[in-house]
């Protein structure tokens, strides 16, 4: 079932939001719930992600019907893609070394801003790509 173009966006921004402001203070605590919003929307797709709820309950309503629909694996896979920027981005803030956390928390930054200001989502395209690639290897 294809879900509203708006939610993955909507989510991007807030990631946006919360990851300027990990690179900003370099609070781990704020990463590790960046981290876990990743898990849950790659594991359940981003309806399951705790920024999906808040679209779908406080967001969604107070617009006018999606005219945009979009398959649901693309956004998981970017959520997959966005678990495995913050985890590193995490380990590098915990453990070290500190230049991990930055790139990576930067680089997850830059991919969840390409889609909250561009609606070019980064993780979604590596999707499409890897599927073209595994169907010609087939």
């Amino acid at each position: 079932m294809d879900i509203d173009a708006r939610g993955p966006r909507f989510g991007a921004a807030v990631t946006t939001v919360v990851l300027a402001v990990v690179l900003i203070t370099g609070n781990a605590w704020l990463l590790a719930w960046q981290t876990l919003a990743f898990a849950l929307g790659a594991a359940g797709g981003v309806g399951r992600s705790p920024y999906g709820w808040l679209f779908r309950r406080a967001v969604r309503p107070r617009l006018g019907p999606p005219t945009a629909f979009e398959a649901p694996e693309p956004p998981r896979f970017a959520q997959a893609v966005g678990l495995l920027f913050a985890g590193l981005g995490l380990v590098g803030l915990t453990l070290g070394p500190g230049w991990l956390g930055l790139a990576a928390t930067g680089a997850a930054l830059a991919a969840a801003f390409l889609n909250a200001a561009f609606g070019y989502c980064l993780g979604c395209e590596m999707y499409l790509l890897v599927r073209r690639v595994a169907v010609r290897v087939e």
